[in-house]
């Protein structure tokens, strides 16, 4: 990401069928299987920041249910 200075390796395991994926989607939007990656990173980082999508939900359940679990 800009701005954050040098960049983090991280070691990725994947299954032989997502890499096909991963690598034809980057094929179509013009971009290195790394990058690509790195793109639908941010991309889930921003959306999760932003308040949106199924997780948050799914977060806030488990976090009442710990709640509920601390009380008794």
């Amino acid at each position: 990401m800009a701005g954050d200075g040098d960049k983090k390796q991280v070691l990725l395991r994947l299954s032989p069928g997502l890499w096909r994926e991963l690598a034809a989607w980057a094929e179509d939007d013009f971009r290195s299987i790394n990058g690509q990656i790195e793109y639908l990173l941010s991309e889930a980082v921003k959306k999760r920041k932003a308040g949106s999508g199924p997780r948050n939900s799914e977060r806030d359940a488990r976090q009442d249910q710990r709640s509920g679990a601390d009380r008794e």
